[in-house]
């Protein structure tokens, strides 16, 4: 079995994070915790690669290449028998 998440593009400058949280609102697996008005990367390995968290994040503080690891990329990948997933959010924001 692959471990798809065993590593990511997710990159977290908590230097520039302004506190906001939305990156722990928006996360489907809680990779962000608010800590002390800061966000706190608490488990890497579980980012899917979304983009949720850098999207929202108004300090862009958050980078990641998002649809890499998105469920949506891979299951239209799949059906599209495609080698490479691509969730297209840059067409469709809501894809993630």
């Amino acid at each position: 079995m692959i471990d798809l998440y065993a590593e990511n593009t997710l990159r977290y400058l908590p230097e520039k994070c302004n506190g906001c949280g939305m990156c722990s609102i928006v996360c489907p697996h809680g990779v962000f915790i608010q800590e002390d008005r800061k966000a706190v990367l608490v488990r890497p390995k579980n980012c899917m690669e979304c983009g949720a968290c850098q999207k929202n994040c108004p300090a862009g503080a958050i980078s990641v290449e998002n649809g890499v690891g998105c469920a949506a990329a891979w299951m239209m990948a799949s059906l599209k028998k495609s080698k490479k997933p691509t969730c297209g959010c840059s067409e469709t924001p809501s894809c993630c």
